[in-house]
């Protein structure tokens, strides 16, 4: 299934795509995607749901992100050793994790706002990986029985406030509008091996990121497992699993994005995003 939240921002509603890509209402059967909506039986019985039955919606103007109310926004660097070089850093012995504030999290398709006083604000395509079942001291084996689904992440981030200042990564990645998720959430049973994925991003018809998810340094199930020995993992957690080479900062010279610019990202079977970049007015 691919499930998603449509309308304006603060009021979207919970839907589905039917088999000729048109959104249908769920809003009548489960409040939002969200919490205990994302739970393996309650995909379940929307898997088993007769979509045809179910109301078309025709305001499909703005979708929001794919999950709501997300609990954890988890993120894991320099997960692609191409990315770590063109980094100027090592390949990590293990998971380089850190987390991007909820209050980033916008539509896939919403503007980007450059925060107040950026130079450097860089683009970066990421799988996500969302958590449908509680996860807490899991073996890799289990792990994708916990996963919900997957969508499109753009891990933005802001170079000068992540690197160049003190403190942890955290505030380069958490500026409003640097999360769009989305545009759906792709349950498990639609994407079989999640280390098979072609992901690539654009600036402006410019490609700069053409990669798979084959080469993670590691990959989804060790991530799942590996992260809920530190904490519990939440349904509508989300972990964006890192980032391919082609981002700004690894450019020669470095290419940051200017009010104006547009990005478009996907990822083979989860869809695209689009994003207008804009100043901060505020």
């Amino acid at each position: 299934m691919k499930l998603l939240r449509y309308g304006s921002a603060g009021a979207e509603k919970p839907g589905v795509l039917d088999s000729e890509g048109r959104i249908r209402d769920l809003s009548g059967v489960i409040p939002d995607i969200v919490g205990e909506a994302l739970l393996p039986e309650s995909l379940d019985v929307l898997r088993r749901l007769d979509l045809a039955a179910l109301p078309l919606v025709s305001d499909s103007s703005r979708l929001g992100p794919c999950v709501a109310s997300v609990g954890k926004f988890l993120c894991i660097g320099l997960n692609y050793s191409d990315h770590a070089a063109e980094s100027g850093m090592a390949v990590p012995a293990e998971p380089v994790l850190f987390m991007k504030a909820t209050s980033a999290i916008c539509g896939p398709n919403d503007n980007v706002v450059i925060p107040r006083n950026s130079q450097k604000t860089d683009w970066e395509v990421e799988l996500g990986v969302v958590i449908g079942k509680e996860a807490k001291y899991i073996t890799e084996e289990d792990a994708l029985s916990h996963v919900a689904g997957y969508c499109v992440v753009n891990d933005l981030s802001e170079r000068a406030f992540q690197l160049e200042g003190t403190g942890q990564w955290v505030k380069g990645k958490s500026a409003d509008t640097f999360g769009p998720i989305g545009p759906w959430l792709v349950t498990t049973d639609e994407v079989p091996n999640p280390q098979s994925l072609h992901l690539w991003l654009d600036v402006d018809g410019h490609q700069y990121q053409n990669s798979s998810t084959a080469t993670m340094v590691f990959g989804v199930t060790h991530l799942v497992s590996y992260l809920s020995h530190f904490m519990s993992l939440q349904p509508g957690d989300i972990i964006s699993t890192g980032t391919p080479p082609g981002v700004g900062l690894g450019q020669k010279p470095p290419t940051y994005l200017r009010a104006g610019n547009v990005i478009t990202l996907g990822i083979d079977g989860l869809g695209q995003q689009r994003q207008l970049v804009v100043p901060c007015t505020s």
